[in-house]
């Protein structure tokens, strides 16, 4: 007796449905527990590369010696391309050993009047090696470009490694990596800073106010050593503006105030 169409569809559909929720087998040799759900591939890759790792304790001495660390290696660097160096060599932030595959420090002129600086590296630029190559990244260059500002600017984060599941680096972690970014500001000395988000606005203007009060509002940086200051220009990371963008209005109306303000410096 032959099966209707009608019937050779709802088959079809229902073996689809089975392939499609993981069935591979009508049955086996032994039983097999499917209430067990195995972790993803990139979970077991994550679980591997942080098996044997103990991150170094971020509070008390731990941190201050890390920090301290991370100070002595700045500070002996003479130029951009030595700090970078200096940053891939640091071992004191606990984020190389939970997954990087590499240090991300900066990309552009190190003799640059704007300096950019973001939250962290995401998997595009963990892969690559250079901050903001991803998608957010592609919408900053743009927006540098129609403000007029291409070419002007070099651009790091407050944090060189990528942070597990892209998540926001802590506090503590951001002051690990702190002598390094201060290091790059003292050597950059630029006319202008700006800052991508809540993140970094509020790691390196030491603020605990949200980016929405922070953004559009020049303050000043200043370094403790050195005599080191520039005018401050936070706005709205790129990656929020991607997620909402009806914002791109106020990051828009802040790249020009940062435009002109160069401008008035010449």
């Amino acid at each position: 007796m032959n099966a209707s169409t009608i019937e050779l569809a709802a088959t079809e559909a229902l073996l689809a449905f089975w392939r499609d929720a993981g069935v591979d087998a009508c049955y086996a040799d032994a039983p097999i527990d499917r209430t067990h759900i195995a972790p993803p591939p990139a979970a077991k890759a994550v679980a591997r590369a942080t098996a044997t790792v103990t991150p170094l304790p971020l509070s008390g001495a731990g941190l201050n010696d890390s920090v301290s660390e991370a100070r002595r290696l700045a500070t002996a660097a003479d130029s951009l391309e030595a700090l970078a160096k200096a940053v891939a060599d640091f071992e004191g932030c606990p984020l190389r050993g939970m997954g990087a595959r590499q240090s991300v420090f900066g990309r552009g002129d190190p003799a640059a009047p704007v300096l950019v600086i973001g939250e962290g590296p995401g998997a595009e630029e963990d892969e690559r090696g250079e901050p903001f190559v991803g998608k957010a990244g592609r919408l900053l260059d743009r927006m540098l470009a129609a403000a007029g500002l291409e070419g002007k600017v070099f651009i790091t984060n407050t944090v060189f490694w990528q942070p597990p599941g892209n998540r926001t680096p802590s506090p503590a972690e951001q002051a690990v990596c702190a002598p390094f970014v201060e290091r790059t500001f003292a050597l950059m000395q630029p006319r202008a800073v700006l800052l991508l988000g809540g993140a970094a606005s509020k790691s390196v203007l030491q603020s605990d106010e949200g980016i929405m009060r922070l953004r559009g509002q020049w303050r000043e940086w200043r370094l403790a050593e050195g005599n080191v200051s520039a005018p401050v220009m936070p706005t709205l990371h790129p990656a929020f503006l991607l997620r909402q963008p009806q914002t791109k209005k106020q990051a828009w109306a802040d790249l020009l105030a940062l435009a002109v303000r160069l401008e008035q410096a010449d």
